[in-house]
């Protein structure tokens, strides 16, 4: 069963900011942050209405599951859930944009304005603990909870908790690993696959083989990533004591910051930066790494997949392919255990849904270990779930699935703060273009600005 929400439909919670002054003054701002963000959606509210109404007529519920494009994986699962449902309820899939921030973007429009349509939602792990916070993801019971996290991996299942409530259950995780051509780092004498490497070793072996080291540092999202996980890497972390609010400390004026810092700038001014690593997405990196002049690149697992499809349309030779190879996460400080990147999406139930007992028998069927089996051999995308990775299918499919698990289980996640979106985006100013990083300064820029949008001194 599911506990009710804690909050009132369509309000933000109020944080537990320390002290009168500062309990007020965000109560204030937190108000502020509601009246726009309602404001926004009203437009949106009486269609919300309409489609709030579940096609009942022939006495079976139906849920609707707001989603993330794919190549229909998500839609073939929701078919097999309604199957093994028996009646109970079916699953129809409603598509969300493209990219993450509009995806975000489009749910909470229409969660601020109560919109019972939204059953359920899968969610980028980034913006989990901003849904929880406003109330737009109805908390899961402790046995619940710990019937959907029994088998998870330790990062996923942390990600998907605020406030020490299980608020999403996670669906597919995702890392990022170490990804070389045999032949470049065999010429520059650096073998990764017999134990970590560092990011300076990388950048050496780079600059001695006059290949490319390539990495997403476009100012979005993906480039946070890369940021965070140097950072975390390092041993620090970009924003702590998340609880406060507007008050949180940025922490990235600190060594493990400067040394983030140093490796981005070392990499952004060498020759081994791609000549497109201001604008440089995931597909970019890729197409750079897949190049004559490709050595390595830090990319999510898809790649590899898409390489097995590059030399079946003939767009990437066969022997391109045989010479990739994988290992872990670059390690920002030698010796110290890399925090490989954690993406991925969770699953929520809307707070305003109709049927929310409905909504939880189906998250139950949608991420157990054989929906996220089929999902990650139809769809490339990695399993939040331990057991996945040993199921032999997964296994000839991924010959680096015991990595990934592993980097999955270990992975560094990103500030879980509900205002993720504003440090994030402060983070991506300050930090490009990537040639201009110093670990002297950059830090401390990135620091303050953080500090500033959070009080609402500052716009990014």
């Amino acid at each position: 069963m599911l506990r009710p929400a804690s909050s009132a439909p369509g309000q933000y919670r109020q944080f537990e900011d320390r002290g009168a002054g500062a309990a007020s003054s965000a109560t204030r701002r937190d108000r502020a942050t509601t009246l726009r963000r309602t404001a926004g959606a009203v437009t949106l509210l009486l269609g919300a209405a309409t489609l709030g109404c579940s096609g009942d007529a022939d006495g079976i519920t139906t849920l609707t599951w707001y989603i993330n494009p794919d190549n229909g994986g998500q839609a073939a699962l929701a078919e097999t859930c309604t199957k093994a449902a028996d009646g109970k309820y079916r699953i129809t899939t409603a598509p969300l944009p493209n990219d993450a921030d509009g995806q975000r973007e489009q749910l909470v429009r229409r969660l601020a304005a109560n919109d019972s349509s939204i059953d359920l939602m899968s969610l980028d792990v980034a913006f989990l603990a901003e849904f929880a916070h406003a109330g737009f993801l109805e908390p899961f019971d402790e046995d619940t909870a710990t019937e959907l996290t029994d088998g998870v991996l330790p990062a996923p299942a942390k990600s998907a908790t605020w406030d020490d409530k299980l608020m999403a259950a996670p669906f597919w995780a995702n890392t990022q690993l170490l990804w070389y051509r045999k032949s470049v780092a065999e010429k520059a004498g650096l073998d990764p696959d017999s134990g970590p490497v560092t990011w300076d070793q990388v950048i050496a072996a780079g600059e001695q083989t006059g290949t490319t080291v390539e990495v997403s540092a476009a100012q979005y999202e993906g480039y946070v990533v890369w940021i965070n996980a140097l950072v975390a890497g390092a041993g620090g972390e970009i924003l702590s004591d998340v609880e406060a609010g507007r008050d949180a400390t940025p922490e990235i004026d600190s060594d493990a910051g400067r040394t983030a810092a140093g490796i981005i700038g070392q990499l952004g001014r060498s020759s081994v930066a791609d000549p497109q690593i201001d604008t440089a997405t995931e597909e970019t990196v890729r197409s750079g790494f897949q190049a004559d002049d490709g050595g390595f690149m830090v990319n999510w697992p898809y790649v590899y997949g898409a390489a097995q499809g590059a030399v079946a349309d003939g767009s990437l030779d066969q022997a391109v392919f045989d010479d990739i190879a994988w290992a872990r996460y670059p390690q920002s400080v030698a010796g110290t255990d890399s925090a490989p990147p954690l993406g991925g999406i969770h699953l929520g139930v809307g707070a305003f849904g109709s049927h929310k007992d409905l909504a939880v028998d189906a998250v139950r069927c949608l991420t157990s270990d054989d929906s996220q089996t089929a999902y990650m051999l139809a769809e490339g995308n990695p399993a939040a779930r331990g057991d996945v990775y040993d199921d032999a299918d997964v296994q000839a499919k991924f010959p680096m699935a015991p990595l990934i698990r592993d980097s999955i289980a270990s992975a560094g996640i990103r500030p879980q703060t509900p205002f993720y979106p504003d440090v994030s985006a402060a983070l991506q100013r300050t930090f490009s273009p990537p040639r201009n990083v110093r670990a002297s300064t950059t830090p401390r820029r990135a620091a303050q600005l953080i500090t500033d949008v959070l009080n609402d001194e500052a716009l990014v």
